[in-house]
C-alpha cells in the first residue's frame, strides 16, 4: 500500500468517485480544494489508466504531519528539521514548498511556505549550484516537494517530469490584471507554454504562429507580448487594443474557409475554438502543408456535453486518431489553471 498526494482541478469534482475507482483508492482524505491524499496498491494506475488525464500533479508521500500549524509553537522550526532528517541523503536538486489550498483568500500560509522553505534550504545547506527557483530546475531530477495548509504538512520526493510540473501542485499560476487582460485565454497560454518547457524548447523567438478562432484576442495578446508573429483568423473581430499592431495580421474570415498565402510557412499552429473536438482537430489538420517540419501544434479539447470518463476518453482518442492520421505526434498533455472542461494538448508535426 502506497501513498500518494494528488490533485485535480474542481471543475472535475463530479468524476471524483468515479475517478477513484479507476485508481483502486483504499482510503482518501481531501487537503484543501483540490488536493487528494490516497492510498492505493495500483499506483501504476495514477500514471496509466483512463483517471490519469484528470491528475494534474503527483507525488508519492513520504511524510506527513497532520497538525494545525497557527497553533503551533516553533512550527517552522520542528518542519524544516524533520524533513531535513528524513529526506537529506536522497539529494533533492531543491526544496519546494507550496498551499494546500492555493486560493484561499487568507494570506498566512503563502507567507508560511515561502518561510519554511527559505528555513528547510538552510538547514539543508544545498550546494550554491542547486537551483535558486523553480525555473532553474532539471526537470529530469528529484525535487523535494512539500505543501502545508490547515490540515498540516506533507512531503515527498519525485522529478519534476514524472510529478506533472515543476512548481508544488503543477504548473506556474498566470495572474491577470483585469485592466490589462483581453480575456482569460492568455493567461491559459502562458501557463500552457510554462508547462511545455518541460518537455521540450519553445518556439524561436520571432516565430509565426497560425491561431484559429482567435477572437477576443487573449492569446494573441500573450503571444505578441513575447515577441512572436501573429496570424490571427476568426469571423468575430479582435479587441480594439490589438489594432496596429506590428506583428499581428488578422483575417475576418470563416477558419473553414481560410487559405494561407502562398509560400507561407508557420512555425506553429494554435486553436482553442469552441465546438466539436473532431470537427476543430480536423480544421487544424488540414492545414499541415503549411506549417515546417517539427512545427508545434497547441490544441484546447474541449469535452462540453461528455458526463463521464468514458465519454471524455473516446472523444480524446478519437482527436488523438486524426492528429495521429495527418502526421501530429503527441507531445504532452495537461489540465491547466485556467482550463474548464477541457485539456491542452500539445503536438509536432512529423
Amino acid at each position: 500500500m502506497s501513498t500518494h498526494l494528488i490533485r485535480i482541478s474542481e471543475v472535475f469534482s463530479p468524476l471524483i468517485g468515479e475517478i477513484m475507482g479507476i485508481l483502486a483508492v483504499e482510503k482518501v482524505k481531501r487537503l484543501g480544494s483540490e488536493y487528494y491524499l490516497i492510498q492505493t496498491e495500483a499506483a501504476e494506475l495514477i500514471k496509466d489508466s483512463a483517471a490519469t488525464r484528470f491528475i494534474r500533479f503527483h507525488v508519492p508521500i513520504e511524510h506527513s504531519w497532520p497538525c494545525n500549524p497557527e497553533k503551533m509553537e516553533g512550527f517552522i522550526e520542528k518542519a524544516a528539521q524533520t524533513i531535513y532528517y528524513k529526506f537529506e541523503s536522497l539529494n533533492p536538486q531543491t526544496i519546494l514548498v507550496g498551499q494546500l489550498d492555493p486560493g484561499a483568500p487568507k494570506r498566512y500560509y503563502k507567507a508560511l511556505a515561502s518561510n519554511l522553505r527559505g528555513r528547510a534550504l538552510q538547514v539543508f545547506e544545498l550546494p550554491d549550484s542547486a537551483p535558486k527557483s523553480a525555473e532553474e530546475q532539471d526537470p529530469k531530477k528529484e525535487t523535494l516537494f512539500c505543501w502545508v495548509g490547515k490540515e498540516g504538512l506533507y512531503c515527498g520526493i519525485a522529478a519534476p517530469l514524472e510529478a506533472g510540473g515543476i512548481h508544488p501542485g503543477g504548473t506556474k499560476y498566470i495572474a491577470q490584471n483585469a485592466d490589462d487582460t483581453v480575456s482569460r485565454a492568455g493567461a491559459k497560454i502562458a501557463e500552457g507554454l510554462h508547462f511545455l518547457s518541460m518537455y521540450r524548447p519553445l518556439p524561436r523567438d520571432g516565430a509565426h504562429w497560425l491561431e484559429l478562432g482567435a477572437s477576443p484576442g487573449g492569446m494573441t495578446s500573450e503571444l505578441l507580448m513575447r515577441g512572436y508573429e501573429v496570424s490571427a483568423i476568426d469571423r468575430a473581430p479582435l479587441d480594439k487594443r490589438l489594432a496596429n499592431h506590428p506583428k499581428l495580421s488578422f483575417l475576418k474570415e470563416d477558419v473553414a474557409e481560410f487559405v494561407p498565402p502562398r509560400g507561407i510557412k508557420y512555425d506553429a499552429i494554435l486553436s482553442d475554438m469552441n465546438g466539436a473536438p473532431r470537427q476543430a482537430i480536423t480544421l487544424v489538420t488540414r492545414l499541415k502543408d503549411f506549417l515546417r517540419p517539427g512545427a508545434l501544434a497547441v490544441f484546447t479539447l474541449k469535452t462540453t456535453g461528455a458526463e463521464t470518463i468514458a465519454d471524455i476518453e473516446i472523444l480524446e482518442n478519437d482527436v488523438l486518431e486524426i492528429a495521429k492520421g495527418n502526421g501530429f505526434s503527441l507531445i504532452v498533455k495537461t489540465h491547466l489553471t485556467y482550463n474548464r472542461q477541457e485539456f491542452t494538448l500539445f503536438f509536432e508535426k512529423a
